[in-house]
């Protein structure tokens, strides 16, 4: 049985329409597994550590040479690794904010960043110098957005600093299977963004349904 690791981003809770979307994958997924292993990390109303001096400091060297200190500023990030591995689907609900993601979010991937523990650097390889350690994972990105024509070849897709820094860091970590769901529009009217809404959850169904062949 696939174990599934659902985050969540967003600032809003009732609102937000990143969380209906792992709310649906969840429903969906459950629908077809009576026994499924789902287990959550809330990010957007938690207060992710931003990483400091002690943090680097610890990241960076062996774990029998870490001072106290330097133990205890990695507890956090050991347990984000450690839920990371353990999965073996990711669903991520993330909004679109300024263009990019939430600061949470941010913070969190500071935190799952580590080398030697989900990705290895070859300064000889120079163009290819990362070697991700988390691999075999599903992911599935769950984005809103509150406007529209951010897909590939759109008008806005320069302005995407969402969808391709996610890919970008959880490629870097390993993870190559992903599959990208957004809603887009919603400043744009009811009628359209309701339709982009119920393109999502379709997308999502199908791309389960599609993942478990």
């Amino acid at each position: 049985m696939k174990k599934v690791l659902v985050i969540n981003s967003s600032a809003r809770t009732l609102r937000s329409h990143s969380r209906k979307l792992t709310d649906v994958f969840i429903d969906h997924w459950k629908s077809i597994h009576t026994d499924a292993i789902i287990s959550f990390r809330e990010l957007g109303n938690t207060d992710v550590p931003h990483v400091n001096e002690n943090w680097v400091a610890a990241a960076f060297k062996p774990e029998a040479m870490r001072s106290e200190e330097e133990m205890e500023a990695l507890k956090t990030s050991n347990a984000y690794i450690s839920e990371l591995r353990e999965a073996d689907v990711i669903v991520l609900g993330a909004p679109m904010y300024n263009w990019s993601i939430p600061s949470a979010l941010k913070a969190y991937i500071d935190q799952i960043l580590r080398v030697n523990e989900t990705w290895k650097f070859d300064s000889t390889n120079i163009l290819h110098p990362y070697t991700g350690l988390l691999e075999n994972k599903t992911l599935f990105l769950l984005l809103s957005r509150g406007a529209q024509g951010y897909e590939k070849g759109e008008y806005n897709e320069h302005l995407d600093f969402q969808s391709t820094y996610l890919k970008t860091v959880f490629n870097i970590i390993g993870i190559s299977n992903i599959h990208v769901i957004a809603i887009n529009g919603e400043s744009f009217g009811p009628e359209n963004f309701k339709k982009s809404i119920d393109t999502s959850h379709q997308n999502i169904r199908a791309l389960i349904e599609a993942e478990l062949v």
